[in-house]
């Protein structure tokens, strides 16, 4: 099954390095990312999981949970974590999934319905496609699919980027123009009318008519 924008996120229980979970009660009324890797002790997730440990008050602040996932039992994870720790500095602070039956992974898409068998007789090679990074709203819809080849560490700056514009945009008729940060203009949604714009937003420049900008709204 291939999952997309606005698909609902398939709910599962899980043990986790923080106890079991039911992932939608987990998420509550929260937004949620889900990031996952192909096995562990492979070296770019090293470096993703310690750095989003460093970076998780940024997660918290927004009112974000983290959750990572990994093809191998939860047994070796306290290991890999400490392996994390030592290399990057900051352990990670949020949940990891021990996601040995593949079944998470099979109902995100990431491998097909015919994988079996072990998964210590699996290579990271094996469990490539398993690199994906999901945002989840209060909802419990997906908001965002990124996936990354196993040669490219993600950018979890971009992935926080994102989230502060899909917060932004579902709370006002707004979108957010290319490489756009907190605090710069926005651009009048394509659903609102003029006359509905005038009643929202007042004024707006426009240097063509399906281009509205207006300052980023902050109530």
């Amino acid at each position: 099954m291939s999952l997309t924008i606005g698909d609902t996120a398939p709910d599962f229980v899980a043990a986790t390095t923080e106890g079991p979970i039911k992932f939608h009660e987990w998420i509550g009324d929260s937004w949620a990312v889900l990031f996952s890797h192909p096995k562990n002790f492979t070296p770019i997730c090293t470096t993703e999981l310690g750095y989003v440990a460093s970076i998780k008050p940024e997660f918290d602040r927004r009112n974000v949970k983290i959750i990572g996932l990994s093809v191998d039992p939860i047994e070796l994870h306290d290991a890999w974590a400490k392996d994390i720790e030592e290399t990057q500095g900051t352990a990670p602070n949020y949940p990891l999934i021990g996601d040995a039956d593949f079944a998470i992974s099979k109902a995100y898409g990431m491998l097909g319905a015919d994988v079996s068998g072990d998964p210590s007789d699996r290579t990271a090679a094996d469990n490539q496609t398993v690199r994906n990074v999901f945002v989840i709203g209060p909802d419990k819809k997906i908001k965002l699919v990124l996936v990354y080849p196993m040669t490219t560490g993600r950018n979890f700056d971009e992935v926080l980027r994102v989230i502060d514009s899909l917060q932004l945009t579902a709370k006002h008729k707004v979108a957010t123009p290319v490489n756009w940060k907190q605090g710069e203009n926005v651009v009048i949604a394509g659903s609102v009318s003029n006359d509905q714009a005038k009643e929202i937003f007042g004024t707006w420049d426009e240097p063509k008519p399906y281009i509205r900008i207006v300052p980023q709204p902050t109530a």
